[in-house]
């Protein structure tokens, strides 16, 4: 435990120079300057070794969970339950990899039997865990002149978490009231589903193939069944950690942004009644979570989410759809979260959906880059833009042509961005549900 001396002791040693500047000739006075200076230095060296900060005086870091790109308050509770007033300077340890708001450090004096915090703010900017410090402490000593140094608390390891809140958002925007008629269980979502509802007068413009005529018969009427769109069924999906995942797009990985719109996909899916499950793969499956819904797998599923990063690999398609085809024995909707650009990646990815189909049905979501737009949209003025471009119009083409062999097979494909990616997976899912393709 260190010191250090404060303003009080300063201005007492500066009250000493005053009768040093009159001593010329006069050597006594010179040297009770010196007595003066050695005895107010023994005192604050008293001070500091007899000064304790009272055990009655508790010094606390107070933290919510962190999600990333959210700003998340940090407080210092400082409780002082000691019969006497203690001058505190506080300053916390936070982790540098996170952006900070605001002040955190202060100055305070809490009274007795009283309580004060600091407050301040952090914006994590990436998941994974980062390490808090310790709490550094400056308490002011008996007798003012010295401030004593301590820490306080131990290192703390602290998650953060893909934003939950951004993939509701994003579920709201691209769905609307659908959304909302989802999150009652008892509200029939009707639509070209296969569940029965019930039955209903017919009226022009219904499928005539929905028409039940044993009940027309007996009513003498045309009558028509009226179906509502399933519940309880599985969707699957499964998040590219390859190499491709890796390219950032306005400061956020392409994984980054599949992590949201998954979650998004996964909170629409929960409140209309299905089961959601999850796989992370790159050369090796990384994660998985069997389908479920309700708030503990939704906590399981941050918590795998929280530290896994995108990996300089090719992912291997084939050991992705053959692992959820031997733990997924229910049809289910596959949702595959990738990119892909070269005709080996579009080999692979086709030749391993055989794996999945019939029995399940895909969805290839293959996440594009805006630039890739935008480098095409302008006649080329120079040979290195004329070489872009024709570097840049083969990717689109192989992509395009690559999602047009995806449907070609049975499944569904979307080439997005990651901008319209979550609204492009809401909007996809409930076409399904409504066709009853499931």
């Amino acid at each position: 435990m260190g010191f250090v001396f404060t303003k009080l002791f300063f201005a007492l040693l500066a009250v000493g120079f005053v009768p040093l500047s009159i001593s010329w000739g006069r050597p006594g006075l010179r040297w009770a300057t010196v007595a003066y200076d050695i005895v107010l230095l023994l005192v604050a060296l008293i001070d500091w070794r007899t000064s304790r900060l009272p055990r009655s005086v508790r010094i606390e870091r107070q933290i919510s969970r962190f999600y990333i790109g959210a700003e998340t308050a940090v407080s210092v509770f400082v409780a002082n339950d000691s019969p006497r007033a203690v001058t505190l300077k506080i300053k916390d340890e936070y982790p540098p990899e996170m952006r900070l708001g605001g002040l955190r450090e202060a100055r305070m004096r809490v009274e007795a039997q009283s309580s004060a915090a600091l407050i301040y703010q952090l914006m994590p900017l990436r998941r994974g865990r980062f390490e808090f410090g310790t709490i550094a402490v400056r308490y002011l000593s008996r007798f003012g002149l010295v401030w004593c140094e301590m820490r306080v608390g131990k290192p703390t390891m602290v998650k953060v978490y893909p934003n939950m809140r951004r993939a509701r958002e994003a579920e709201l925007q691209a769905l609307g009231a659908r959304s909302m008629l989802a999150a009652y269980r008892r509200t029939p979502m009707r639509g070209e589903g296969r569940e029965f509802e019930s039955l209903r007068d017919y009226v022009p413009g219904d499928e005539l193939r929905h028409i039940a005529w044993t009940a027309t018969a007996r009513r003498a009427r045309l009558t028509t069944r009226q179906y509502q769109i399933e519940r309880d069924q599985t969707i699957i999906i499964a998040l590219d950690a390859g190499r491709l995942m890796t390219t950032r797009i306005e400061g956020e990985t392409k994984f980054d942004a599949s992590i949201h719109a998954a979650l998004a996909l996964m909170s629409a899916a929960t409140r209309a009644g299905d089961m959601v499950g999850l796989v992370v793969f790159g050369r090796q499956i990384k994660r998985y979570i069997p389908p479920s819904r309700g708030r503990e797998h939704r906590e399981a599923v941050l918590e795998a989410l929280h530290q896994i990063e995108p990996e300089m690999i090719e992912p291997s398609y084939t050991r992705a759809f053959e692992y959820i085809a031997a733990n997924c024995k229910r049809r289910a909707l596959v949702v595959l979260l990738t990119d892909v650009v070269d005709e080996e990646g579009s080999r692979e990815l086709l030749a391993a959906l055989k794996l999945l189909r019939p029995r399940h049905l895909p969805i290839v979501a293959c996440i594009g880059d805006r630039d890739l737009q935008a480098a095409v949209q302008h006649a080329p003025t120079k040979i290195k833009d004329l070489f872009m471009q024709s570097v840049t119009e083969e990717i689109m083409h192989n992509r395009a042509a690559a999602l047009r062999l995806v449907e070609h097979e049975g499944g569904l494909a979307l080439d997005v961005t990651t901008v319209g990616l979550a609204p492009a997976l809401l909007e996809t899912y409930i076409r399904v549900k409504e066709r009853g393709r499931l």
